[in-house]
């Protein structure tokens, strides 16, 4: 098992806005930032919190796709939510994205910038 910290970039997914990579992979782990809703193509984000959350899962998913990861790899997520009242809204679409055993979750309030929901993940590569 390799224990080089590796960087992995893709322009399937929003690029940095600052000094960090999309994702790092260290040893058999997969790290992501964490994700907004901005389509990587357009730069776009959609207005409701449903579709925000699908839109940041496909950018998370597009990172993990470049190391062979799926969904059903994942471990851990953390959420962070603008307006924690978009929870039931925001659960129905990450459930969307995963099956039993679903992975570990954190999810917070947090003041976000111009988003409703950011998610990061840890996935452990087949």
């Amino acid at each position: 098992m390799s224990r080089d910290k590796t960087a992995i970039r893709t322009d399937e997914a929003p690029q940095p806005a600052g000094p960090y990579s999309q994702g790092i992979v260290y040893g058999d782990l997969l790290f992501t930032a964490g994700f907004g809703p901005q389509d990587p193509a357009t730069g776009q984000v959609p207005d409701d919190v449903a579709e925000q959350t699908r839109q940041v899962l496909r950018n998370v998913a597009a990172v993990l796709a470049q190391r062979g990861v799926g969904m059903d790899d994942v471990l851990k997520t953390t959420v962070h939510l603008a307006d924690l009242a978009d929870f039931a809204a925001f659960n129905e679409a990450y459930r969307e994205f995963f099956t039993e055993p679903y992975p570990v979750r954190t999810t917070v309030g947090s003041q976000l910038a111009n988003i409703l929901v950011e998610i990061d993940v840890v996935a452990r590569i087949p």
